[in-house]
């Protein structure tokens, strides 16, 4: 007489009837893989055992990979929409005063980031009235001075959109709110042949929401359409 424990009928016929059951689960088969290994001793080399652990191990990788590709997906999608609606808001005013304030407030929400400063070079001062007037997101620089922020003075290529982690922001952008800046993005910008430069600064309390190693596609795009609205307000 066998001393081998015998499997209830109902549950061998369930089992026989919907083997999936058992195949999609991953703790069952691998204990079911445990006792063959067990049963065979430990002597023997189970290679069909090695090679589902391998399997197993690259589907773990290869979901890791699913979930992180997904991540990315949502992420660019989440940030393309924000840069959408903050273009349409831009592009919203009527006056210049209305545009620049709510570039400082709705636009910066929209974006996500706690100030928001344009850079303009010109030989004008900064202390004139009517730049006063248009508040505290316009600045007013001497011809030269954005090269030199966005290279930190050295001889580098000056790029279009540069991003940059920093214990604190700089005074002559940012104002009173420098000390608590830790990262931003610079975007230069081109408003025709014979007009200086401009810069679009987004600076951030988060040392870690922009960064170097970050895509800047999406920002250069909204340097893009930020430059054709000034052009408009210049001319």
């Amino acid at each position: 007489m066998s001393s081998m424990p015998k499997m209830d009928d109902t549950l061998r016929e369930k089992i026989i009837a919907q083997p999936d059951v058992i195949l999609d689960d991953q703790d069952l088969m691998r204990a079911l893989i445990a006792a063959n290994e067990r049963a065979m001793g430990g002597n023997i080399v189970d290679l069909r055992g090695i090679a589902m652990e391998r399997l197993e191990a690259r589907l773990d990788r290869l979901e890791d990979t699913h979930r992180s590709v997904i991540a990315a997906a949502y992420e660019n999608l989440s940030g393309t929409n924000q840069v959408h609606r903050a273009i349409l808001r831009m592009l919203d005013p009527m006056e210049f005063e209305v545009f620049l304030r709510d570039l400082g407030g709705p636009v910066a929400d929209i974006l996500r980031v706690d100030c928001v400063r344009l850079v303009l070079e010109s030989v004008q001062n900064d202390n004139d009235p009517a730049i006063k007037r248009l508040g505290a997101v316009l600045s007013v620089a001497e011809p030269g001075f954005i090269d030199d922020y966005l290279t930190a003075g050295r001889n580098v290529p000056v790029r279009q959109v540069t991003l940059r982690q920093m214990q604190e922001g700089t005074t002559a952008i940012y104002g009173e709110q420098a000390d608590w800046v830790r990262s931003e993005a610079c975007l230069k910008l081109d408003f025709g042949a014979g007009r200086l430069p401009g810069m679009l600064v987004m600076g951030a309390e988060d040392p870690h929401q922009f960064t170097p190693q970050q895509g800047t596609d999406l920002l250069a795009f909204f340097a893009g359409v930020f430059e054709r609205s000034m052009r408009r307000w210049l001319s």
